[in-house]
């Protein structure tokens, strides 16, 4: 069973390059690892950026992780990162075989990317299937590791 995969870093700042050009920039807020796997759908991308924009991640007056993404009114860089499916159990060289294919990873990144514009999320991209180098100023750090198939 696929499940759409997400490592979420609260950062000051981060950004996307590709061939030496800024693609994407953002400050204060996240940095979004997204994997796209061959059995995800609309129903996922929903749940996993619902449950994206509400997390407690950030500290409020008190020092306390209390604030979320909308409460701070962050931004997010979205990359797509579909090594995020590779199975390393055996072997020494990662099997994607659970990654979706190119035109459904792009298709559900593209609906995770307007799902939180819809939102009023600020988001930056990097450019999809592209050799990126990425940025990330990790404050905290804090880093999250979430899937769409832990749903209650």
């Amino acid at each position: 069973m696929s499940d759409l995969r997400a490592v979420i870093q609260r950062v000051t700042g981060g950004s996307v390059d590709v061939e030496g050009i800024t693609v994407g920039a953002v400050g204060s807020g996240m940095v979004i690892l997204l994997g796209v796997g061959k059995e995800d759908s609309e129903h996922d991308v929903d749940y996993l950026v619902e449950k994206i924009i509400n997390l407690r991640i950030f500290e409020d007056d008190a020092g306390k992780m209390n604030l979320s993404l909308m409460d701070v009114q962050g931004e997010a860089l979205v990359v797509s990162q579909f090594t995020l499916y590779g199975d390393c159990r055996k072997g020494r060289r990662p099997n994607f075989s659970e990654a979706a294919s190119p035109e459904q990873g792009e298709e559900l990144y593209n609906k995770f990317i307007k799902a939180l514009q819809d939102r009023s999320v600020k988001v930056a991209t990097g450019t999809f299937r592209a050799y990126m180098s990425v940025k990330i100023l990790n404050d905290g750090p804090v880093t999250l590791i979430l899937d769409s198939s832990k749903q209650l």
